[in-house]
């Protein structure tokens, strides 16, 4: 089956969180898929779960300017 959805960020949920809001904030509805990164069970093996954000690829252009901007503004 194929997608028609983009993961545009992968990181913290804290970092996700963030970017939802800002996608949200102009229409965009992401898709937020969790990961765990060890593979493991975070609550028994204390795991990093990274979470992935998807948008679908007809919103793709408006959302990665928003992504981008925010991950500067982050940085500065």
């Amino acid at each position: 089956m194929e997608s028609h959805y983009k993961r545009i960020y992968t990181g913290s949920m804290i970092i996700v969180q963030l970017l939802t809001s800002k996608l949200e904030d102009i229409g965009i509805t992401p898709v937020i898929k969790e990961q765990n990164e060890s593979g493991l069970d975070p609550k028994i093996y204390g795991g990093h779960m990274l979470q992935e954000v998807f948008v679908h690829e007809d919103e793709l252009d408006k959302a990665v300017p928003i992504i981008q901007a925010a991950l500067a503004d982050m940085e500065a």
